[in-house]
């Protein structure tokens, strides 16, 4: 009987000296164990002999939360109307583009019919911008520029005197995104290569 007393006055004394911790999750679920709270839980040190506690942050770098799902789904939904609002502005960007085209090339066509001696029919044919040609269309964004710069590079051929007539102006295959080149080619044979740099000189 004696022995069992002093086991369990040895045991309880044990205890005594014991830490005790709180931990707590985010669910405010409550535990108390004899080791330091895990990671991302609210760790609190009870003092057993003096009934004081004192509260402390894991040992370890806190648990990322787990994303909300509904939160996630905001965040995707946002994504997808960011990249349709894009979308929807590159192509109205595109349609104002493809407009200052036509009307472009229907100045190149008045040009043409009104100087038959200097410009063959199908001089300038017009980029249509549902059916660009394939060298054309990596440039579609800049197709109001090259109907322009196509007229002046047939003006350019003609005013060096080598060119009586022009046959033909079509964008090259040389051109780059940062200098488009153009290929025009005259009644007499001869071929001229003008890059857009030389043409807005």
């Amino acid at each position: 009987m004696r022995l069992s007393l002093l086991i369990l006055g040895s045991f309880f004394s044990a205890c005594a000296t014991a830490n005790v911790y709180k931990c707590t999750d985010a669910d405010g679920k409550t535990e108390y164990r004899s080791t330091a709270c895990e990671t991302g839980l609210d760790n609190q040190e009870l003092n057993i002999k003096s009934g004081t506690s004192q509260r402390g942050q894991a040992k370890f770098a806190p648990l990322k939360a787990r994303p909300n799902p509904s939160s996630l789904k905001n965040l995707q939904d946002a994504d997808k109307d960011k990249k349709r609002l894009a979308k929807a502005e590159s192509e109205k960007k595109q349609a104002k583009i493809n407009q200052a085209a036509v009307i472009q090339s229907a100045k190149n066509q008045f040009l043409i019919k009104n100087n038959p001696e200097q410009f063959s029919a199908y001089a300038i044919p017009p980029y249509a911008p549902d059916k660009l040609p394939d060298v054309v269309k990596p440039f579609k964004e800049r197709l109001d520029e090259i109907e322009l710069l196509r007229k002046q590079a047939a003006e350019k051929a003609l005013a060096s005197q080598q060119c009586q007539r022009v046959e033909a102006v079509e964008l090259h295959t040389k051109s780059t995104k940062t200098a488009l080149t153009f290929l025009i080619n005259c009644s007499s044979g001869k071929a001229f290569y003008f890059t857009e740099q030389e043409l807005t000189q």
